[in-house]
């Protein structure tokens, strides 16, 4: 059977998101911000793709995810969510589109479910977020919370630093079961010590998707561009799983090569009059 005749996936959902937790099955979750690598992301079996913030930093060359607007994670989501066919599809509310409350969270969060097709989204903050959370669910929106460190706060928080040693693990699984108790389908946990993490996968009744928090979530995240290998750097949290970068590098390399000395384009590349 040929690719375009292969029945599409079922698509996940947030009821399978639950089911996998209770029954210890592991989820994966990939950052994606454009159509070409969430296709790829898609078939090989992810099973939730984040449009992150993120993009910022990782393809628009901002120092942080500050700068990054409404518009831009709309257009990027649009993106992931036509082209998944399978995967949970989250995207990111950015800095600047929910703080001021539930009634600009609902305003933001309707747009890019309207416009985009993503499965849910997701915002930072705990306690301090749960208004907006109960808001969004109540009126039929998907939320992902994100704990631990989160980088809208970065300036706050004094840079990407680990959240919830000592007395201030209490203050994040206040804030997980908060954000539970408010309609959070899923909790991300970013930069928590794993015991920590361990213990709030434990209590809550949703799926934790780590990054930087332990092997005891119930599911782990990682930017696609440290996953991949695409720079000379990669998170202390994170693996290299390939060595992207460099294939390119070299592939760049071979075409310009071949342009110079003029083996590219060959008789195969061009047509006949």
């Amino acid at each position: 059977m040929s690719t375009s005749d292969a029945p599409t996936p079922r698509r996940v959902r947030v009821h399978h998101l639950q089911a996998a937790k209770e029954r210890g099955e592991r989820l994966t979750m990939l950052t994606a911000y454009d159509a070409v690598t969430a296709r790829i992301f898609d078939d090989a079996g992810i099973d939730m793709l984040l449009v992150g913030d993120s993009i910022g930093n990782t393809m628009h060359g901002h120092l942080t995810t500050l700068p990054v607007t409404l518009d831009e994670i709309i257009v990027a989501a649009r993106a992931v969510a036509g082209a998944a066919r399978r995967a949970f599809v989250v995207a990111d509310l950015p800095f600047g589109t929910y703080e001021a409350g539930p009634e600009q969270a609902l305003a933001s969060a309707v747009r890019v479910m309207k416009e985009t097709g993503v499965a849910a989204v997701k915002l930072e903050g705990g306690e301090r977020s749960v208004p907006q959370i109960r808001a969004l669910s109540q009126a039929g929106i998907p939320v992902v919370a994100h704990l631990g460190y989160t980088p809208q706060s970065e300036n706050a928080l004094g840079g990407p630093r680990v959240q919830g040693r000592g007395h201030a693990a209490e203050q994040i699984s206040q804030d997980a079961v908060a954000v539970t108790d408010a309609g959070a389908v899923a909790i991300v946990l970013e930069m928590v010590p794993a015991p920590v993490a361990a213990r709030i996968t434990e209590v809550v009744r949703v799926p934790t998707i780590g990054i930087g928090a332990g092997p005891q979530c119930d599911g782990q995240v990682l930017v696609w561009v440290d996953m991949a290998g695409m720079g000379d750097w990669t998170p202390r949290f994170a693996k290299r799983f390939g060595e992207i970068g460099a294939a390119l590098t070299a592939a760049a390399r071979d075409y310009a090569d071949e342009v110079r000395s003029g083996t590219f384009p060959a008789a195969g590349h061009a047509f006949d009059a």
